[in-house]
């Protein structure tokens, strides 16, 4: 995989690079709340425009539904990288379009440009070969070279990540190099011992990962709402919990092959829960319970891991070398059911081990509490796509920047 160092060694001068980059930031209207992705790219951006190319932008946002949609536009998302780039950026209103073309050609040496939302064009995301290679025919017109940087698409099989660097010369930008890099420390001659934190809502999600690190991690701590179908597999009542019935084989069955590895699966002992879920708008008083996780009332759903539980998910990972965590422990987005999730980021902030949180709504929980992004030696921009990799999957963006 040719690096972008190698691209600028060579001369960008003059050039027009394309930088498929992974704008896709939660917004509140035209608010950004989390710019972790947009500061992500910078780098990349800087050193392009810093050695005098033509830098073209583009990124998805959302899932518009291959139409334009200004509730996704990327124009909130231009003007902050402008800002952290301390420069102008050209903003175009189209993909491939006048507004494109136009505002791609008045460029500058040096200078930057964004485009609308790649996914405001059907061919972006169509499973059709030659839908999607029409549509990467006219984005290549709109540059010289091609920078991968969008690591959170990688595991799309999309235009503007799989199809458009096929058609010009191309290299991996500082983000996808430094995101394989640390996967590779979790895949491939990793420190132990090595534990795994998953969360999040649905064990469908997960089962993949959870298949493939059972070959692969020392202990397993199961969070969030997903916990609940591991608890029902053990005959536990997890009342009106989230719970995928459907998984219940599947889990009973990675249990067992858990014990056959000798890999510790460790499960809550006790669960904040409540008869209703919390206002998430207003975030008024939810007032929740602590029970034992064998014993949830029929009329009560678990929204957190309990107190007894956070402590033994810290010393769980204590004495850990090589930690990964994907998916919050709870409702984080209501302080009443905040403090599971923090704990789990407390405790991977305590911890010597190299640790990693997996992107997606643990990215977004690490920030939205407070933490200092720098206390963990790596924070992922893509959830799915880490998740992809440490399954074992090939990732299209990926497979598409090797030469």
């Amino acid at each position: 995989m040719k690096t972008i160092d190698e691209l600028l060694h060579e001369g960008v001068e003059g050039k027009r690079v394309f930088v498929r980059a992974d704008l896709n930031v939660p917004l509140d209207g035209t608010t950004i709340t989390d710019d972790g992705r947009i500061r992500a790219v910078v780098p990349t951006v800087k050193a392009l425009a810093g050695a005098g190319a033509r830098v073209v932008v583009a990124s998805h946002l959302g899932r518009p539904k291959g139409a334009p949609d200004p509730a996704f536009s990327l124009a909130p998302a231009a003007a902050r990288l402008g800002e952290l780039l301390g420069a102008e950026v050209a903003f175009a209103t189209d993909t491939v379009g006048d507004s494109a073309r136009e505002t791609v050609a008045g460029l500058a040496d040096g200078q930057v440009a964004v485009i609308e939302n790649l996914r405001f064009n059907a061919g972006e995301t169509s499973k059709d070969d030659a839908e999607r290679g029409a549509f990467a025919d006219q984005l290549a017109a709109l540059a010289d070279l091609y920078v991968g940087d969008g690591f959170g698409a990688v595991h799309r099989k999309h235009a503007s990540v799989f199809d458009l660097p096929a058609r010009l010369p191309h290299a991996a930008g500082y983000l996808i190099a430094t995101e394989v890099g640390v996967l590779k420390k979790l895949t491939e001659d990793v420190q132990r011992p090595y534990a795994v934190v998953l969360g999040g809502a649905k064990v469908s999600d997960k089962l993949g990962v959870i298949k493939h690190l059972l070959e692969k991690a020392d202990r397993i701590l199961i969070g969030g709402g997903m916990a609940y179908t591991f608890l029902k597999a053990q005959g536990h009542e997890v009342g009106i919990s989230l719970l995928q019935e459907d998984q219940i084989p599947a889990v009973q069955g990675y249990l067992e092959r858990a014990k056959e590895r000798g890999v510790e699966f460790v499960l809550p002992v006790d669960v904040l829960v409540s008869a209703e879920f919390p206002d998430l708008k207003t975030k008024a008083p939810a007032n929740p319970t602590t029970v034992a996780a064998d014993a949830i009332p029929a009329d009560q759903e678990g929204l957190d891991i309990g107190p007894e539980t956070r402590k033994l998910y810290a010393s769980k990972l204590a004495d850990a070398a090589t930690v990964f965590w994907n998916g919050p422990m709870g409702v984080f987005e209501h302080p009443d059911y905040a403090e599971g999730t923090k704990a789990v980021a407390q405790a991977l902030v305590d911890s010597p081990a190299f640790t990693v949180v997996g992107g997606g709504d643990s990215a977004a929980a690490v920030r939205t509490l407070g933490f200092d992004e720098k206390a963990f030696g790596h924070i992922s921009t893509g959830g799915g796509a880490s998740l992809e990799y440490l399954e074992g999957k090939t990732l299209p963006g990926l497979a598409a920047l090797e030469d």
